[in-house]
């Protein structure tokens, strides 16, 4: 392109890129960027320009060149795609009339804050420094699939609206960053592809609104990063899917407002989490979905829980903070099935911990639970344990109903002895021994054989024959189920 085919604008433009010098077309620093459409000539540059100084731009001796421009409106496309371009670009605070074309472009360093732009495409680019679009305007998809940058990427505070198509409005599926993820304060209408993401430091979505109703408004399946996921204090309608993701550090979803009601809120399934906060929110609307998870740290407040939970072999080796069991079971009872697994990771968290008490409540509640899903009879002879001596683990129980037993029948045999089968040879009569001779199926005092009562006390003594036989199974059975466990 010749230096006379240039508008004053460009020339200046054109002047100032051998040195890098910034050119700043505003007229002050707090310039609305969306009026750049209405800007004239005066401020006007051809995207055909700065494509021609990138690739072809003049040099100047111990100069470092760069394209660094503000307040700018760029006409046409910047058409860059497959081009290699070794000097920094700084497009900040520029209206674009069509969307920057860097598909396979290879740039050192990209610069678009600020800048209102209707979409970006930019498949495979890879960018040798940092990609910066913080506080940017778009009207359209932001396409970075399988985008390779070496540094971070930043969306600080970043907004992007394309409510017109049902492709992901940010698109970063298989991209390699090679350390942040920083976008706090995102705001995204429409669905955000992070699927099979490379991110070698933090993902940052803090204070992020991701909106995307009755779809997936995060989509990030098989996520891998180096650090922690953060969506503290963010605000997420529709469905954030996290099957099989990675993440050694922490997945913080303290302060968030998860919406998605009839469908799944959270899918974090099939993942490996160091520390998965959900704390200090409202409850979640939708079903909260952790089947298959590994999880080191679970800091999860029962306050948060929605009504619908799926934690199907979810292993974790903590659970904070302590809360009582009854506090917790709860949780337990939302899936859609009785799941054994669930409750003795509950039991071993609380073991881990020295709250034996706790685990044995937790341990009771799983017979309970289980007891749903047996036939009658079985269900009968639960209810029999469960009375008695709570399934073993209450075996206090057994001696409190044995001791009113044996009250009853002391009391009842001290008014009205029963008659000696042979009163020549029977002992002397003990209401109390011959009572606990009636309970105690194994041990004998030799009073039952030597009385026969009548009427009545005869129907007594069937009923303590009767009992004490169902003790003394209930006993062994729940002792031998706590013995087994431990």
């Amino acid at each position: 392109m010749e230096i006379n085919d240039l508008t004053p604008a460009e020339s200046r433009v054109w002047r100032a890129f051998a040195s890098g010098t910034l050119v700043d077309f505003r007229a002050h620093d707090d310039e609305d960027t969306t009026d750049g459409g209405s800007w004239g000539p005066e401020r006007t540059v051809r995207a055909s320009v700065l494509r021609s100084l990138l690739l072809n731009g003049p040099r100047a001796e111990g100069e470092v060149p760069a394209l660094n421009l503000a307040g700018v409106r760029v006409t046409g496309t910047l058409e860059l795609q497959y081009a290699t371009v070794d000097h920094p670009v700084r497009l900040r605070h520029c209206h674009f009339q069509d969307a920057p074309s860097l598909y396979a472009a290879r740039l050192r360093d990209l610069n678009l804050s600020e800048s209102v732009l209707p979409g970006l495409i930019s498949h495979a680019v890879r960018v040798e420094g940092v990609l910066r679009l913080t506080r940017a305007r778009f009207g359209g998809m932001v396409r970075l699939g399988g985008a390779e940058i070496t540094g971070s990427l930043y969306l600080e505070s970043t907004r992007i609206h394309a409510p017109d198509t049902e492709e992901p409005v940010l698109q970063l599926n298989q991209a390699v960053l090679g350390a942040d993820l920083w976008a706090p304060g995102l705001r995204a209408r429409g669905r955000v592809r992070l699927d099979g993401a490379r991110v070698a430091g933090t993902v940052n979505l803090a204070d992020a609104v991701l909106d995307q109703p009755g779809g997936t408004a995060l989509q990030a399946e098989t996520l891998a990063t180096e650090a922690d996921v953060l969506l503290r204090h963010a605000e997420v309608r529709g469905r954030i899917e996290l099957r099989g993701a990675r993440i050694p550090g922490r997945l913080d979803l303290s302060h968030a407002r998860l919406s998605n009601p009839g469908g799944t809120a959270l899918r974090a399934s099939s993942c490996v989490i160091g520390e998965l906060w959900l704390r200090q929110g409202p409850v979640a609307e939708g079903s909260l979905n952790l089947r298959r998870s590994q999880v080191e740290v679970l800091f999860l407040e029962p306050d948060v829980v929605p009504e619908w939970v799926q934690l199907n072999d979810l292993t974790y080796t903590a659970l904070i903070p302590h809360e009582p069991a009854e506090r917790r079971l709860p949780m337990l009872e939302r899936g859609d099935s009785y799941l054994p697994f669930t409750y003795e990771q509950l039991t071993a968290s609380y073991r881990r911990i020295g709250d034996d008490d706790a685990a044995r409540r937790v341990q009771l509640a799983k017979q309970r639970r289980h007891r749903r899903t047996l036939p009658w009879y079985a269900r009968l002879w639960g209810h029999l344990q469960d009375v008695t001596v709570g399934y073993g683990f209450r075996p206090l129980r057994a001696g409190g109903w044995l001791l009113s037993l044996l009250a009853v029948g002391s009391v009842a045999y001290g008014l009205h002895h029963p008659p000696p089968l042979k009163p020549e040879e029977a002992p002397g009569f003990n209401p109390v021994f011959y009572t606990l001779d009636l309970l105690l199926p194994v041990i004998s005092f030799g009073q039952e054989n030597a009385f026969s009562p009548e009427g009545g006390y005869q129907t007594l003594s069937y009923v303590l024959i009767i009992t004490g036989w169902i003790l003394a199974t209930t006993v062994i059975t729940g002792l031998t189920r706590t013995v087994s466990r431990q």
